[in-house]
């Protein structure tokens, strides 16, 4: 049974670690993190990008293929299935295909159409019991065409968000999706400090969190930030896993490659990436 994701942040910002988000893009996917957050007895959030949605065929038949591998797979943690970076309409398709937890990413919006669309979301989303994360200051880099250029956000701006509502807020804090630059100038603790002053008890997201040093996503959590998002790191295990069994050339019989076979080592290789995860953001036997 998919869950709203406030419990699972309320109890991570009290208890001073984070869950992890993990978006998936296909069947293997969406098993290889299952079943590490089993193992581990962590709580954690499947992210869905709308691009991703589309590529499986909807948010219906998403639902459908989680719903059912949590109940088939016998999966006893918490887990929320999450619209990540969606538009107002791509939110109000996933209310209705039955996800548990949406993200309205307005930062691209004056602030006040952000709190406006917001405060829209908030109603229909509390009515039937489902989280919603908010955005201030856009995440740099681009994923799934989703453009920003790793601003820091406004603390005052993001005490107006987070008042409305909201069960948790992404703000930019010189994160960025995708790989890190070698000349990346690293996370604005201070900015992030600023807005946990400003926003209290509200569980804070960290966007981009593959290629952050270990030392600064303790940090951040330390700060409160109680949800990160993992999405390239995943995306790169499961390539070169793949690419190592294609050029071993160990199934290939005259009949081409077995998919089950073949896409098993980046199961594996996700499930590695998961576990490492879970560990460093301290969510391990939380659920």
């Amino acid at each position: 049974m998919l869950v709203s994701a406030k419990e699972m942040l309320t109890k991570a910002k009290a208890g001073h670690y984070a869950v992890g988000q993990f978006n998936i893009n296909n069947l293997e996917w969406t098993k290889a993190v299952l079943l590490t957050a089993e193992e581990l007895k962590s709580p954690v959030i499947l992210g869905v990008s709308e691009g991703a949605g589309k590529y499986m065929c909807g948010y219906k038949t998403v639902v459908g293929m989680v719903e059912g591998m949590i109940e088939c797979l016998g999966i006893t943690v918490p887990v929320a299935l999450h619209l990540d970076h969606g538009s107002y309409d791509g939110c109000m398709a996933c209310i209705e295909a039955g996800f548990s937890s949406v993200m309205f990413d307005g930062s691209h919006y004056p602030i006040e159409e952000n709190i406006a669309k917001t405060k829209e979301l908030i109603a229909i989303t509390a009515e039937k019991g489902m989280s919603l994360e908010a955005e201030v200051g856009s995440i740099g880099g681009e994923e799934d065409g989703v453009i920003g250029a790793g601003e820091c956000a406004d603390p005052a701006e993001c005490k107006m968000i987070a008042d409305l509502g909201v069960t948790m807020l992404a703000a930019g804090i010189g994160n960025i999706h995708g790989k890190y630059p070698e000349n990346w100038a690293g996370l604005s603790f201070e900015t992030l400090d600023a807005i946990q002053q400003q926003t209290g008890d509200m569980p804070l997201v960290l966007h981009g969190g593959t290629g952050i040093p270990a030392d600064m996503i303790q940090k951040a959590i330390s700060l409160g930030v109680s949800k990160i998002n993992v999405n390239t790191e995943c995306q790169i295990s499961f390539a070169e896993a793949t690419r190592k069994y294609i050029e071993e050339g160990k199934d290939l019989q005259g009949k081409g490659f077995d998919p089950r076979k073949l896409l098993a080592p980046g199961v594996e290789a996700i499930k590695a990436t998961v576990k490492e995860k879970m560990e460093l953001f301290g969510s391990v036997g939380k659920a």
